[in-house]
């Protein structure tokens, strides 16, 4: 418009600062359209600067919106509730309360004022506050609006103050069908099944259902451990209704992943028309919720071809997928995405900083310690997370003199650890062999932090001692700690005197073991064998034919690769695989092979 030479007028600007808020641009684009508006001489006028204000604090430049406040020369009350608006989301609920306060000299709040007021106190859990603006609404007489009585009312309800909810919707001489939402997801929040179908129930007789409604008895069943055919009654209702929008779908979705009927969340996902990013993002945490590590892959990879950004909330979640298959490659991938785009992304702080634990998790865990090493050595802050995740990478590829040693320099910088850390600490001693620095640790975290050592530390103790062969010691630690130990403990004891040969302990550890836990196939498969390996065949075919009669079975291994940038996951016997008799065609030919010596070879 400006190269075309076409001149702006009064309306131009407040279009523009509109599309900036709308759109969360860049700060440099607001001070752009602020520059170039005052040398035309419109800074003076109350609507531009109105949007102005807006478009500051949109990206997060409240600062300069009251600088932009401060020099109007004429305010209205759109112009306090908006800089009211700019500092509760940026967090400075002080200064909100400040520009309210000032307000009152010139102006009474109306109803769009107390609602902005009464979200900003759910935004930053201020209770207390949310009370008094409660006061100061019946005072003014704001209660006629429905959209203020539910903002009250929302407000108690995000604060789960029970009493508060009760005593206002019973003053409540109608509720509308916001309210009742309101109430329904509150109630769900608290567990309270009865409620939520008395208020259900109630809607249905008002009149046609609305898809929020539904949305919130789905979500208190997915929450609250709803049963299956709840869930499919509701589904019907929905169907019938005419009521499956996406934001519908999603939320079935969500409420057959929880239930482990991932079946139905896919067939859900694919009926779905036009797949939204928040769907996106909730079937990919459906196939991570449910172990579908390679699945959830897939759609990550699937996001990025149709340029879908994946949700803040996700990518801890993904790169923990790609940990716990040991996809290196795909987890570069994740990682490579985020570095590209972080910039873009606008995250907060609070939402990055764990990502970064979790990325370094990620390369150790796939065995690649000099990436997560480089990725920790740039961190500019390094918290108590980052430090315990390179402690217990270090402990888990045996390092453990590395893991000592970090754990110093950690100490060095200031950084506290916390149960977690020694945790890491104790373990990583126990897979390298280090009793002296394992033992001195146990004492420094209780003595010395003041950390008091739960089930996991001692366990890990306990472990560390036995795998030495200090099998006594072991049982010492067991017999004084005041808490009661647990199969781990007992399994840890198992498995040590089957290495040293001490049949005693082994014995005795076995018979608590199987008190314990009679019902774990892992435990039964670690007796029986400590038993063959003394040669006790009679006591093994006993165990065996104890789990038969329980029908135990343990967990079948899982293994992945990944082969033309697709990733491909199996089990002991699997012929899921759409190639599954080409692979196992191909997998006896190796067999018979390496059975079958070179015919040269037997002749020599």
């Amino acid at each position: 418009m400006r190269e075309s030479g076409i001149a702006h007028d009064l309306f131009t600007f407040p279009t523009v600062n509109r599309a900036v808020s709308a759109v969360n641009g860049d700060a440099t684009c607001a001070g752009m359209v602020h520059a170039v508006a005052m040398k035309m001489g419109f800074a003076s006028d109350i609507y531009f600067c109105n949007t102005m204000i807006d478009a500051y604090c949109k990206v997060r430049m409240a600062d300069c919106a009251a600088q932009v406040f401060d020099r109007m020369p004429h305010r209205d009350l759109v112009s306090w509730t908006i800089m009211i608006s700019g500092w509760l989301s940026g967090g400075n609920a002080a200064a909100a309360i400040g520009f309210f306060n000032a307000m009152r000299f010139e102006f009474m709040p109306n109803s769009v004022t107390m609602i902005t007021l009464l979200q900003g106190c759910c935004c930053l859990e201020s209770w207390s506050l949310g009370r008094q603006l409660h006061g100061l609404v019946m005072k003014s007489g704001l209660l006629w609006d429905a959209f203020v009585r539910n903002s009250v009312l929302r407000m108690y309800a995000r604060g789960g103050k029970f009493e508060e909810v009760e005593l206002f919707s019973n003053e409540l001489d109608e509720k509308d069908i916001v309210s009742v939402n309101i109430l329904i997801s509150f109630y769900s929040s608290q567990g309270d099944a009865e409620r939520v179908a008395i208020l259900f129930n109630d809607v249905q007789q008002r009149g046609p259902l609305e898809a929020e409604t539904v949305c919130s008895v789905i979500t208190s069943l997915a929450n609250h451990g709803g049963n299956l055919t709840e869930g499919e009654k509701l589904h019907c209702l929905a169907l019938k209704s005419g009521l499956c929008d996406f934001v519908l779908r999603t939320s079935l979705l969500d409420f057959y992943s929880k239930l482990g009927q991932l079946g139905y969340s896919v067939k859900i996902f694919a009926e779905i028309p036009h797949i939204s990013s928040i769907t996106w993002n909730a079937m990919m945490s459906s196939f991570i919720a449910n172990g579908h590590f390679v699945e959830a892959i897939g759609v990550f990879h699937k996001m990025q071809s149709l340029g879908v950004e994946p949700g803040p909330e996700i990518f801890g979640s993904l790169i923990d997928a790609c940990s716990y298959i040991g996809a290196l490659q795909s987890g570069k991938e994740v990682h490579g995405y985020l570095n590209r785009n972080l910039m873009n992304l606008c995250w907060e702080e609070h939402t990055v900083q764990p990502l970064h634990a979790s990325i370094i998790n990620m390369y150790l865990r796939c065995g690649d310690i000099s990436s997560a090493k480089l990725y920790f050595d740039i961190l500019e802050v390094k918290d108590c997370i980052t430090w315990s995740s390179m402690i217990e990478g270090y402990g888990a590829h045996g390092l453990g003199y590395e893991a000592v040693r970090h754990f110093h320099l950690m100490m060095e910088e200031g950084a506290e650890p916390n149960e977690v850390t020694f945790l890491s600490l104790l373990a990583a001693c126990s897979h390298s062999g280090l009793v002296t620095e394992g033992c001195k640790l146990f004492s420094m975290m209780e003595w010395t932090f003041d950390i008091k050592p739960t089930l996991d530390h001692y366990t890990c103790l306990v472990d560390l001692l036995a795998r030495s062969g200090r099998l006594e010691d072991a049982m010492a630690v067991i017999t004084k700690m005041l808490l009661i130990p647990d199969g781990r403990i007992w399994g840890a004891i198992v498995a040590a005197s089957r290495v040293h040969g001490d049949t005693r302990v082994g014995e005795f550890a076995a018979r608590r073991l199987l008190e314990l836990e009679n019902d774990n196939a892992g435990y039964y498969t670690l007796l029986s064998n400590a038993q063959a390996s003394i040669g006790n065949w009679s006591q093994v075919e006993s165990l065996r034919q104890e789990m038969n009669g329980k029908d135990l079975k343990k967990r079948p291994g899982w293994s992945c690769f990944m082969d033309g940038g697709r990733m491909h996951g199996f089990v002991s016997g699997d012929r899921t695989h759409h190639e599954a008799e080409k692979i196992y065609e191909l997998l006896h030919r190796l067999c018979r092979n390496i059975e079958e010596p070179p015919l040269c070879l037997l002749l020599h």
